[in-house]
């Protein structure tokens, strides 16, 4: 492990706005958060707001700059990269933004029923192979269901075509209701956190002439 990395996992001990899952066994005890997170962290009723899979959080932290009446968690499992995330949001004085070092799967142990208002998942991985590990899959979403509120919204952005084309021929099957739908987001002309917020890697992949697609979905919570 390089030297780069253990010293940023040392720092991240010392982030207040970093929960990691070493620190927790949420599995078998109550995450002292779960259920609390207004209260006892954001201290406010504002929506709460989750990035999946957040990298280096640039997504998190832009949304939180650019919607302070909104609280932001970033959610990945590498720490290395999580420690950016952390480091600007201290050094911005971000106090709308959290971040998680978990793995997704457990993310049940980690919020109440309705205690989550929005999803994004930013670029994930579209495991292609393996439809229930793609985060916006029947798999996924049943998690996802316990969250998040009735009104909830979850976001996918990627380039990967056939993650996209995916969510858009599941959604029927599933009752998902498609809200808004972008085949291509730089070419649709909209001004929004779509296009003015990048993360490393859709820098990349846009330098590389990939398409940037863009599909929202609701009616995916079961919990009234």
């Amino acid at each position: 492990m390089g030297k780069n990395k253990l010293q940023r996992f040392a720092e991240n001990n010392t982030f207040e706005n970093l929960f990691q899952h070493q620190d927790f066994n949420a599995r078998t005890e109550p995450f002292p958060m779960k259920g609390k997170w207004h209260s006892d962290y954001f201290k406010n009723d504002n929506p709460i707001v989750l990035e999946l899979g957040c990298g280096r959080g640039e997504y998190t932290t832009g949304m939180a700059q650019g919607f302070p009446d909104k609280n932001f968690i970033g959610i990945d499992r590498k720490g290395a990269r999580l420690w950016r995330g952390c480091k600007d949001g201290i050094e911005k004085n971000l106090k709308n933004v959290a971040f998680l070092r978990i793995k997704i799967e457990d993310i049940e142990c980690y919020f109440d029923k309705n205690e989550v208002h929005e999803i994004w998942v930013t670029f994930p991985d579209p495991q292609l192979r393996k439809e229930r590990r793609r985060l916006i899959s029947p798999n996924f979403i049943s998690k996802y269901q316990k969250i998040i509120d009735p009104t909830g919204i979850i976001h996918l952005k990627t380039d990967s075509r056939e993650l996209y084309e995916y969510v858009v021929e599941t959604a029927p099957s599933e009752n998902w209701k498609v809200i808004e739908n972008i085949a291509d987001v730089y070419q649709s002309g909209i001004a929004s956190p779509l296009t003015e917020i990048q993360t490393f890697y859709e820098k990349k992949w846009l330098a590389e002439g990939k398409i940037i697609s863009y599909i929202s979905i609701g009616g995916v919570s079961k919990v009234k």
